[in-house]
């Protein structure tokens, strides 16, 4: 039969890409409603242990038994060992006892109205949409609600992995950001600096990066391969430009190590790779590569370019006292590389195979 040129042209490019981006739009809505369906049921099981544990004044060897029968309820069940029964205990004991999320013992009658129901329940943005072991990792190191709760909703908006969850809490992101040494007050609108100061770190962790820390092509070209997580690291709104970057200046090139843009901030951002100390000589190099940026690149709509000198450490009286007159906006911020690879959190759950099996897939 004959079929003609399906394959070809722009009309069936954009069907395929129209079916794939339904698609995947659908994939990440069923894992995100399964996922907040997981959460409740741990809850609901902590709920249901703690209440019964008090109220009968049991030991904790119940844990055991409950396992074991509930093994015999089920054949093959998967994820509810007596470690991961306490863990459960202790998730839902955490976030009932605290005003993180003061409704939580009242919303959960049962675990049919908590289903109804669940937009209502939580308090905190993201609390639903990030797993269980990004829950067990941020109990295990973060003893204050208020650190809890930043680093949830940062999770659940920013998207990381569990790894990166745990490099950042490790890098005390919660005390840091918003600490990066910088003029942007006096160098940007008033509606973009202190959004500006939110978006830049005093410390980025470079996860994964079995790099020689005194070389800067190699730092570099490390990034490069590994954008999407450097991109992650960084937050929202980040697009590389490239890396590399060509500017022009009366007949001469000059290379920004990195360029990016950030939406948010609606500007470009050139990144400085030092594999030391800082100087306070290597302002002007960025100095000379912001005038480049905004005479050049920078479109008309466009706030004006901001430039991060990345370094292995600095001391901020001297980056304040090398900046402080600039006329362009900069930031000094340091990196950390690890060639460690992340703990196995072997006491968490699901793990991938149990996950498949509790959802039926």
């Amino acid at each position: 039969m004959k079929t003609g040129n399906l394959h070809e042209g722009d009309s069936y490019a954009k069907l395929v890409i129209d079916l794939k981006n339904a698609i995947l739009a659908s994939q990440r809505q069923v894992f995100k409603s399964a996922n907040r369906q997981l959460l409740l049921l741990y809850l609901h099981t902590g709920r249901n242990l703690s209440e019964k544990i008090k109220a009968e004044k049991w030991g904790t060897a119940i844990m055991e038994k409950v396992s074991r029968d509930l093994q015999k309820q089920i054949p093959g069940l998967t994820g509810f060992s007596p470690r991961n029964l306490r863990k459960m205990r202790q998730f839902y004991e955490v976030y009932a006892t605290t005003s993180i999320w003061p409704s939580l013992t009242a919303k959960l009658k049962d675990f049919a109205e908590v289903s109804q129901g669940l937009e209502n329940v939580t308090a905190i943005d993201g609390f639903l949409d990030i797993s269980f072991t990004h829950h067990l990792l941020i109990l295990s190191k973060c003893k204050t609600s208020q650190h809890r709760e930043f680093y949830i909703r940062n999770a659940a908006s920013e998207g990381w992995s569990v790894t990166l969850l745990e490099h950042q809490i490790d890098a005390q992101l919660v005390n840091n950001q918003g600490k990066l040494p910088n003029n942007f007050e006096k160098t940007l609108p008033n509606n973009v600096s202190p959004s500006a100061l939110h978006v830049f770190r005093d410390e980025y962790l470079m996860e994964y990066l079995a790099i020689d820390a005194d070389n800067e092509r190699a730092i570099e070209n490390s990034i490069v391969t590994d954008i999407r997580n450097f991109l992650l690291t960084m937050g929202k709104g980040f697009s590389f430009l490239g890396n590399q970057y060509r500017v022009e200046v009366g007949g001469s090139e000059f290379f920004i190590d990195l360029l990016f843009y950030n939406r948010n901030l609606q500007c470009l951002v050139a990144f400085e790779l030092k594999r030391g100390v800082f100087k306070p000589e290597y302002v002007g190099q960025l100095n000379f590569y912001l005038n480049g940026l905004d005479s050049q690149v920078r479109l008309p709509h466009e706030n004006p370019s901001i430039g991060i000198i990345l370094c292995r450490e600095k001391n901020n009286t001297v980056v304040e006292y090398s900046i402080k007159n600039l006329g362009n906006a900069m930031g000094v911020a340091t990196f950390r590389t690890t060639t460690k690879m992340p703990k196995s959190i072997k006491d968490v759950l699901p793990k991938p195979e149990e996950l498949g099996r509790l959802l039926g897939s």
